[in-house]
Formats: C-alpha cells, structure tokens, sequence
C-alpha cells in the first residue's frame, strides 16, 4: 500500500552516493514522531544495502500519515461519495455532469457536517481532516489518471481517429492559448488561467487536475492551489453542460450532418460525458467519443510542455542552485496503460473494469478536493475566470464547426 502510494507521488530519487551517516537526522525526525506509527525504527545495519535503508525510511515516513483515523474517516466518506456519484450519473439529468463532478459537489456539502461534529472538536482533528483529505486528493489523482488510461485504445485512435489527431492538437493548442491570454487580460492569476484554460481546452476535470500535478508550489500555497483546482472544475463543469445543451440545440438547425456534429461536439465540449451524450442526441455517439478522446491524449503533451513553461515563467519555489521542473511522471503511466490496454489481449478484455475503477478513484479525489474547498475565495476569484471561459467557448464552438465543415 506504501509502495503504490510512492508510486503515484511525483519522483522519489534514490542517491547512490548518500551515506550512512547522510540517514541521522532522517532517523532522528522519525523517532520523535508521532506515537501512532506502530511500526518500530529498526537500528541501521552496516552491511543493508542503502536504497532498501531509503525506502524503509519511506514506508514508515509515509505510515505516520496513513495510520489515522481521519484518513480511515476521510477515507470511508470519500469512498462513499465516489460511489454515489457513480451511481447518480446513469439518471437523466445526472449524466449531462459526469461522477466526478458529483463526486465534488458531494464532497463540497459534506464539508459542512464534518466541519460542525468532527474538526470543531479541536485543532489536531482539524488538521487531521485537511491532511488526510489533502492527501487523497493528490495521490488518488495520479493513481486515477494513469487507470484512465485503459480508455484510449490507441489502435482505434491511429486507425478510425486518424484525421481527429492533428485537429484535436490544433484546438487544444490554440483554445489552450486563447483561454489563457483572456483570462490573464481580465485579471485572473496565472495558476487559475493555465487549469481553466487546460479544462476548456483539453477534458474538464480530469485535465484540471492532470495539469494541476504540473505546477509546483511552495507549502503555504498549497491551499491556494487546490482552491484554484476546485474553482477551475467548477467552471468547467456548468460551462459545458451550457454548451452541451446549446450544441444539441442549434445543431440540427446548422445544416450539418450527423458526422460533422459529431465532430463538433468532440472537438468543443469540455467533459467526456458532455460530448457523449451530445453525440448520442446526433446518433454519432461514436465519431464524438473518437474526437473527443483524441484531445484527451494531448493531455499528456501540454502537461510536459505547462510543467516546462511554469518552471521557466511563474515557479515560486526557492532557487538552491538546481533548478527541477515538476515533471508528471504519472503521465508516463498514463501512456503506458494506453498501450498495455490496446496490445495486450487479456488486459483488454478487462480494460472496462480498470476505467471504472479509475473514475470511483477519481471521484474519491474529487470528494476530497470538495472537503477542502474555501467557499470564500471561490466567491471572489472566479467571476472572471468564468467569462474568460465562456468567451473562449463561444470562440471553440465556432471553430471546431468550421473544422467539422471543412474536413467531414
């Protein structure tokens, strides 16, 4: 359980060159611990090799925060939450949001009673609810996006999806960009303009939070940040289900055929479920999903190439001499599903059952995500962040019609 979740952190290296007496002061750090850790510190071997001393200190670092009962708690009402979702999406209405979007706003409510009967009692059970649903949300995301890689069938995607590729990276690069430039010109910061912008552009809440592992921040900006996450979400989700209902509105009155409204919705609504249930309305439910998966694969792209760019433009970390980009590296697990997915036989017959497993981790990261949120400052920064997002879509709309018209 400790290996998966250092599986999924950002990278964890290993220094050859680190010595024995390098480990004191980690040694030190966990003895003075807290008590709840139950797993003893076991006194250095001379002869241990020193990467299994590294990952030994590993587990038990990570055993302090898991080994509470709010992560159990947490825990439990996330699972909950994630379930429900999953559950409430097959109802009309419902399906138009997706399980990750109710899975937030589930999580948004249950804040008020865990709040009132549980972190009111003091400030250790305070701090323990933010932690453990903090570390949820983090962790579980990258789990989540490397499972949902079992959704794109690369083959089908080279084959039938051959055309949607370079046009799912021309209105990713460009929505992207356009996004992103508004909404800095009406004054939204530059971390809420990238995940608005990346959502609007790439697939809603999944990529909000792919990308948001892209941007490094200091400690006591982290708040901020995943108050920028669940603002970004929340734009997300209420514009594409405006402009879900508006595509399937005015498309039969465009003049288009099935299969250049099918395009369309692939190549401009912002969520997997908005475009689906778009396409299924112009019975081309197949040709949408193809399009609107093959902007999903440009997720992996513009997360290495905004991890990059943040580094060099807006990262606040302290200088020390060596500079490190946040590279995604669950987005090489990501691919790596993808092609694990589309090749290997057996796993793609239960390549349906990994995606559903992904979306009730999502949605698990998404509940905590809603836990955490700071109502207030949604309040107060997201007013522009939505018109930047909202003229952007218009301008989406357009385009990816005239692609449809042009190209279909």
């Amino acid at each position: 359980f400790c290996l998966c979740f250092w599986l999924a952190s950002p990278a964890y290296q290993l220094k050859p060159d680190l010595k024995q007496t390098d480990l004191k002061p980690v040694r030190d750090m966990l003895q003075n611990m807290d008590s709840r850790a139950r797993l003893p510190i076991r006194p250095a071997c001379p002869h241990e090799p020193e990467h299994l001393t590294l990952v030994i200190d590993f587990c038990k670092k990570w055993w302090t925060r898991i080994a509470t009962k709010e992560m159990a708690f947490i825990g439990i009402v996330t699972l909950a939450a994630s379930l429900v979702a999953s559950w409430l999406k097959q109802f009309p209405g419902f399906s138009l949001f997706g399980a990750l979007i109710i899975a937030l706003l589930i999580g948004m409510v249950a804040q008020f009673p865990i709040r009132k009967w549980y972190s009111s009692r003091s400030a250790e059970h305070k701090a323990g609810v933010k932690d453990a649903a903090g570390l949820i949300s983090n962790k579980l995301l990258r789990l989540g996006i490397i499972l949902l890689g079992f959704k794109l069938n690369l083959t089908v995607l080279f084959t039938q999806g051959i055309k949607c590729l370079p046009i799912a990276a021309v209105v990713v690069t460009l929505t992207i960009v356009v996004c992103y430039n508004i909404a800095r010109k009406l004054g939204v910061d530059p971390q809420l303009a990238i995940l608005v912008a990346g959502g609007t552009g790439i697939c809603g809440a999944a990529a909000v939070m792919g990308l948001s592992g892209s941007i490094k921040v200091p400690p006591e900006k982290e708040d901020e940040k995943a108050n920028n996450e669940v603002m970004a979400v929340a734009i997300i989700a209420i514009m594409g289900t405006i402009f879900a209902l508006l595509e399937i509105a005015l498309g039969p009155l465009t003049g288009l055929s099935k299969t250049q409204l099918g395009i369309t919705a692939g190549a401009s609504l912002h969520e997997i479920a908005h475009a689906v249930a778009a396409g299924d309305a112009f019975g081309a439910v197949g040709i949408a999903t193809i399009m609107k998966l093959s902007r999903v694969l440009m997720l992996v792209f513009a997360a290495i190439i905004i991890a990059i760019w943040w580094d060099r433009n807006h990262s606040e970390m302290p200088a020390d001499g060596k500079r490190k980009v946040s590279f995604p590296w669950f987005m090489l697990g990501f691919i790596g599903a993808s092609i694990i997915g589309t090749f290997v036989p057996f796993i793609d017959a239960i390549a349906p059952n990994l995606v559903d497993f992904a979306y009730i981790v999502l949605g698990m990261a998404m509940a905590a995500l809603g836990i955490n949120v700071n109502f207030s400052a949604i309040a107060k920064k997201g007013q522009k962040a939505f018109l930047a997002s909202f003229l952007t879509s218009v301008l989406l709309m357009c385009f990816a019609a005239g692609i449809a018209a042009l190209f279909f």
